[in-house]
């Protein structure tokens, strides 16, 4: 069975009936980045105007009786609408599609089989799969390598297309219906029950498809392809863009390319000569920091090596500085009797840490000084080094070194 969004792409809304409602939970991902676990309901209707994930392209979003729907999936011929509000059984519901994002899925679906069509027509490149992205999308070619002419030839003809305003239409056929066999598609679903749904760009192509799609091309606007990236087992990535997302990546580029021309003080035509001299500026700035860098580290330990405290526990710690800084001080002090405990950074909040020293003492301490700073770290050799994010916990560890120093001693 095909589903009202199915049978028209552009309705916005319509009234049906709640088949059934049973508890559920949805795993998404929260404003953090880390996995969440959302309690709720799954909802199935008589009908749906919502599209559940299929052939690639994402599930809509909307509401039903104004209620959000989080998440819509496909089971065989029904539509699973995820909600975190029940809905009773054999009521009748207004169900409304957020539009701005199906009419942005139907130009980027059908701007796919638009150059897949082409791309193939005219070079013979094979479409293996394809991803509708949240601002981009990608076309897998079957090739290794598709040259720059190609692709401004295969942008050329699809816009020539759309401006030929080709008509786009939706038909379903028999499973056992002969026509079947001249249609391009890539198989069907395991669970895949009734007809076979059938989208043909006139004069040009006819797919299986079960996503919903533009009835024009000119509903399409424009279509730009932004390049190729390399893709995976010999394949070539198409990157592209249709519709209204042409519009906003310009929109987007535009707002740089300004932003740009404010911070670097010149024209657009020459961006990339301002950038090429900052970064040859910064290099050698950083060449000459890390000299000075140098220079003072080693004033440094020497100064430490003329401490009272040699011999003993030396703790240093400074708001600038790296790794090399650290280490640096470590080889000219050259530390082997004594423990040297660097560290550089926000004094109360996170930086890196050194620990060095005779190497039975540095591999036993090491660990516990990672522990108290509440960092992480590894060494070898007399050293250990890490990052911390309690810098402020920095005379803890001096105690714990100096009571090790002061038990060593009293042992001999």
């Amino acid at each position: 069975m095909a589903f009202r969004c199915q049978r028209d792409s552009y309705a916005r809304e319509f009234t049906t009936t709640v088949v059934s409602c049973r508890p559920a939970e949805l795993q998404t991902e929260g404003s953090n980045g880390k996995k969440e676990v959302l309690s709720g309901f799954q909802v199935v209707l008589e009908d749906t105007l919502l599209f559940p994930e299929g052939g690639g392209q994402p599930d809509d979003r909307g509401t039903i009786n104004d209620i959000s729907v989080l998440r819509v999936t496909r089971h065989g011929t029904q539509a699973d609408h995820f909600t975190q509000t029940a809905l009773t059984p054999g009521t009748e519901v207004r169900v409304r599609v957020d539009w701005e994002r199906r009419f942005d899925h139907m130009q980027q679906h059908s701007g796919q089989h638009l150059i897949t069509a082409v791309a193939d027509h005219l070079f013979g490149l094979k479409t293996t799969s394809w991803e509708l992205g949240r601002l981009r999308s990608v076309i897998e070619l079957d090739s290794p390598s598709v040259t720059a002419e190609q692709v401004a030839a295969i942008e050329q003809s699809v816009n020539e297309k759309i401006r030929d305003r080709l008509p786009v239409n939706v038909r379903e056929l028999s499973l056992n219906d002969p026509e079947v066999a001249q249609v391009r598609g890539r198989g069907l679903p395991d669970d895949h029950a009734g007809p076979i749904r059938v989208v043909t760009i006139k004069s040009v192509d006819s797919n299986m498809c079960c996503g919903t799609h533009v009835s024009n091309l000119s509903d399409l606007q424009v279509i730009k392809i932004l390049g190729t990236e390399k893709g995976k087992r010999n394949k070539t990535n198409l990157v592209f863009l249709a519709g209204n997302r042409v519009l906003k990546w310009m929109e987007r580029s535009y707002g740089t390319e300004k932003a740009l021309t404010a911070l670097l003080k010149c024209g657009a035509e020459d961006h990339v000569e301002a950038v090429k001299k900052l970064q040859n500026s910064t290099k050698l700035l950083q060449k000459n920091n890390l000299n000075l860098l140098r220079d003072l580290a080693g004033h440094i330990a020497h100064n430490l090596r003329s401490s009272p405290d040699w011999g003993g526990v030396i703790a240093l710690h400074r708001k600038e500085g790296d790794s090399e800084f650290m280490n640096i001080i470590a080889n000219e002090t050259g530390s082997e009797e004594t423990l040297l405990f660097l560290t550089v950074g926000d004094e109360k909040g996170a930086g890196l840490f050194l620990l060095a020293g005779p190497a039975e003492a540095v591999e036993t301490l090491g660990p516990r000084v990672a522990e108290v700073l509440e960092g992480k770290g590894a060494g070898k050799k007399g050293r250990f080094q890490g990052k911390a994010t309690k810098m402020s916990r920095r005379a803890e560890v001096q105690a714990l070194l100096q009571d090790y120093v002061s038990t060593q001693n009293a042992e001999e």
